[in-house]
């Protein structure tokens, strides 16, 4: 692909619009529950995902908080797109760790009384 033909507006919405596709499907949300988080319409969600509709950067902005990803990632190429994945991926599962150990440590000092027990 020449430098021009990335450049054009329908190689930039289609770009966007399949990578809101694809970060949407990563997380496992639906179109209706990314437009109802987002404050937007689930026919506007469709109509972004298909090309017929344009966004403005506000919007933009709204959809990278509910997807929880940098506003930037909406315009990457495919290829750079996977290459960042196992980045963010680890981001999600270092987070998902770390809330998964609090929650155990709450658990044991609710219902083991661990804690007080260690002080003995």
């Amino acid at each position: 692909m020449e430098i021009t033909d990335s450049i054009n507006g329908s190689a930039i919405r289609i770009l966007f619009s399949n990578n809101l596709r694809r970060l949407r499907s990563l997380q496992n949300i639906s179109q209706l529950t990314l437009a109802n988080q987002a404050g937007l319409t689930h026919n506007f969600i469709n109509d972004i995902e298909n090309c017929k509709k344009w966004v403005s950067p506000q919007t933009i902005a709204k959809l990278a908080t509910v997807l929880r990803v940098e506003p930037y990632q909406f315009f990457l190429p495919e290829a750079r797109a996977n290459a960042a994945g196992d980045n963010v991926f680890s981001v999600y599962l270092d987070d998902f760790s770390d809330s998964l150990q609090k929650m155990v440590g709450d658990l044991k000092k609710r219902y083991l009384h661990e804690e007080e027990e260690e002080e003995n």
